[in-house]
């Protein structure tokens, strides 16, 4: 897990890294820190409404998985839904 705003001092700094590593692949996924959830990088509406304290980026799925997080509703609604029905009904 990477934390955005440890890729650099100043925004135009960070999004330099950040499309350097999306570009090698060493990022494919963002999460949301504080609410525990993550999504598609490019194209989650939800994601890219995030605030940059609270952005973390991942490698894979499972790398996210891992770290305690869930699949966006919005982007990955086919893995959110897998995700609900293995939750314990409350």
């Amino acid at each position: 897990m990477i934390r955005h705003e440890a890729l650099g001092p100043t925004d135009f700094v960070r999004r330099k890294v950040l499309m350097r590593l999306y570009k090698r692949g060493e990022i494919q996924l963002a999460g949301n820190l504080r609410l525990k959830i993550y999504g598609k990088l490019t194209t989650c509406r939800s994601g890219k409404r995030m605030n940059v304290s609270n952005r973390v980026f991942f490698q894979s799925e499972e790398e996210a998985i891992e770290d305690g997080f869930r699949p966006c509703a919005h982007c990955m609604n086919k893995q959110y839904k897998v995700w609900k029905k293995r939750q314990p009904t409350r």
